[in-house]
């Protein structure tokens, strides 16, 4: 597949034949592609493009100067030769054969009235009605000679080319000329080069008003039929006859052809929005309706054709293109030959072919070389004579590893809490058999959560079994845990003989010992009265350890410093207090409440009011009493100074 770009559109080549590279002679070229070489036969080919193969094929009197399909499928075709024949066929063949006066170049087919009107080397356009069965009149044209006709789909306007460079529209339904186009002197601009009189060679009409004209000197003229001056002139700069005008809808595009290239430009400003140039001369050109396929009819027995992603999607019938063409583009590949094989330094000097270096055998491209493919052939199995053994040895290693691919394959388990990670593993695998029967949400796994990752990779995180805290937590450490701890040292033989043998260790698998059958309710029971006769034991012995190491303890006495401020009363109120501490904030508000110390009450709005009150030291207590001590013993001295002032005096006055 051959991709060329221009302005950043990519083309792909879907039927080049054999890349040949550029420094080769005319001489060489020619015959590398002498098998390539063939002629054409008067025949007609139907491919399915579902089955991407030939439906039929049949052979024709003479060559096909044209051919257009009346039905949906091939059921109705009609063929203009060049020995002025019109040849019909049905789907099982041949059908009917009939004859024009003049030699035709072109027809069209009028629906509604089922009309052929054929145009060519005459004034009249011939009219063969296929609902009657015989040729109607006429239509006579100004023209010596008609080239090109079309019939617009929507309102079923009939236009004809003429070798004078005009084009003349007429009405079928009353057979009269309706409208005539100058062309020719249209063409004619300030930039063009014209040496003979301009001739339509090409027509198309697209929707009810826009009409393109090709030319016979490379012009092509863009037509509002409601105007008789051209919206827009494209040449294409070779001079060459336009041989096939498209339109594309979807990105107001026309596709104009002569026979040495294919030019897409915008309808609307003409700017050029790609090109393809083939390598053999173009006869017809065929776009695939709403996708981004193009089909050429060229000079060789092989049809030139192209696909063009920007354009539109592949086909339905070969929708793998479009896969294609983007692993093309992720992976683009330098430039290949068919018969030449690229060779750097390094390679030259494995097949210690170095003093070819400058002869005609290699040509410089690049980091490397181009040699002739059977040359490198050759000399690699001289070189390595032995190639078959090591292809022989490659496939025997891959049958091998096939078959290792089809046994149990072990599980690979982290380094921390492997016992841990095998549980977690056993219950992924109960989860996914329950899922096949029914639909179950599934939860994420713990061994595949980049969160719990550390807990299987830090040795800090490894469970201890033998703690009190673990034993308390999971009492049931039964033969659950032993059958895993056995499957688990099975699964570590198998690795090491993995690596030291490379083969798996026969005997029992480590899943024959999940198939026994579990134990009865009454092996659960023993388990567990088993499980607290232990812990018992085990609590009780460490308490007559504990007194055993107190009896062996000698006592000494311990100084405790107390902060300044602070008044020490007993070791009780610190253990009181430590206590405390260790309370939850619950239990210390409901103790404070309890106290006095804390009130709760509702606000207005609805929520929560606290009040605290602080607790008072034992000095500002002592304080705090000996004050109201003193204002109870001011009270009383003002109370008694008031009553001595009241009393009357008795006696002589004092003085």
């Amino acid at each position: 597949m051959q991709v060329s770009s221009l302005n950043e559109v990519k083309i792909y080549s879907l039927s080049c034949g054999k890349s040949l590279p550029e420094w080769l002679s005319d001489r060489k070229k020619r015959a590398l592609q002498k098998k390539d070489v063939g002629t054409y036969k008067p025949r007609v080919r139907c491919y399915d493009t579902y089955q991407l193969s030939l439906k039929f094929e049949r052979c024709l009197d003479s060559e096909v100067v044209t051919f257009e399909t009346l039905s949906d499928d091939y059921s109705k075709i009609v063929f203009l030769h060049n020995d002025r024949y019109i040849e019909f066929h049905s789907q099982s063949g041949f059908y009917y054969k009939t004859r024009i006066p003049k030699f035709g170049r072109d027809f069209s087919y009028h629906y509604p009235s089922c009309d052929l009107y054929f145009v060519g080397a005459s004034s009249e356009v011939y009219r063969l009605n296929l609902e009657q069965g015989r040729f109607l009149n006429p239509l006579q044209t100004d023209a010596a000679e008609n080239n090109v006709c079309d019939v617009n789909s929507v309102h079923g306007l009939f236009a004809a080319g003429t070798i004078e460079g005009r084009v003349e529209c007429w009405d079928p339904r009353t057979r009269g000329r309706v409208g005539l186009l100058d062309c020719a002197l249209s063409s004619v601009t300030a930039d063009s080069e014209i040496n003979s009189l301009p001739t339509i060679s090409a027509l198309k009409f697209n929707g009810a008003l826009t009409m393109a004209v090709g030319t016979s000197t490379g012009q092509v003229l863009l037509y509002d039929l409601r105007s008789d001056k051209p919206l827009l002139v494209k040449d294409h700069q070779y001079g060459l006859p336009i041989k096939s005008v498209h339109f594309q809808d979807s990105l107001d595009l026309i596709l104009s052809a002569d026979s040495r290239i294919i030019k897409m430009w915008n309808k609307n400003s003409g700017k050029i929005f790609t090109s393809l140039e083939p390598e053999h001369d173009i006869n017809d050109v065929c776009l695939y309706p709403n996708s981004g396929m193009l089909l050429t009819a060229n000079e060789t027995p092989k049809m030139g054709i192209y696909y063009v992603p920007v354009l539109g999607p592949a086909p339905r019938w070969c929708s793998f293109l479009d896969n294609l063409t983007e692993e093309l583009e992720e992976n683009p590949e330098s430039t290949v030959y068919d018969d030449y094989k690229f060779v750097t330094k390094k390679d030259l000097e494995n097949l210690g072919l170095t003093h070819l270096i400058g002869s005609p055998f290699l040509r410089a491209y690049m980091h490397g070389f181009f040699m002739d493919i059977r040359l490198y052939h050759r000399v690699k199995l001289m070189v390595n004579p032995f190639a078959f053994e090591e292809y022989r040895k490659d496939k025997i290693r891959q049958k091998i590893e096939e078959t290792r691919a089809q046994r149990v394959q072990l599980k690979k388990l982290p380094k921390v809490n492997k016992e841990l990670a095998l549980k977690l593993i056993e219950e992924e695998e109960e989860k996914q058999r329950s899922t096949w029967k029914k639909k179950v949400k599934s939860l994420p796994n713990i061994l595949t959560d980049d969160r719990f990752k550390v807990m299987f990779e830090n040795p800090d995180f490894q469970v201890d079994e033998e703690s009190e805290e673990f034993r308390l937590l999971n009492p049931l450490v039964s033969k659950i845990s032993e059958k895993r701890k056995k499957k688990l040292r099975l699964l570590e033989q198998q690795e090491l003989h993995e690596k030291e043998e490379e083969e798996e260790p026969e005997g029992k698998p480590s899943d024959a010992e999940s198939s026994e059958s579990s134990d009865d309710d009454k092996d659960w029971v023993a388990e567990v009265r088993k499980q607290r006769r232990l812990l018992q034991q085990e609590e009780k012995v460490k308490r007559q350890e504990r007194l055993r190491e107190d009896r062996q303890t000698v006592l000494k006495p311990q100084f405790y410093e107390i902060k300044a401020g602070e008044e020490f009363r007993s070791f009780r109120d610190s253990a009181t207090k430590q206590k405390l501490m260790n309370k939850t904030l619950e239990d210390r508000l409901k103790l404070e409440a309890k106290n006095g110390t804390l009130s709760v009450s509702d606000t207005t709005v609805g929520s929560k009011q606290l009040t605290f009150t602080l607790k008072k030291s034992e000095q500002q207590k002592q304080q705090q009493e000996a004050a109201k001590l003193h204002r109870q013993e001011r009270k009383t001295l003002r109370r008694s100074a008031g009553h001595l002032k009241s009393r009357p005096r008795r006696g002589r006055p004092f003085h």
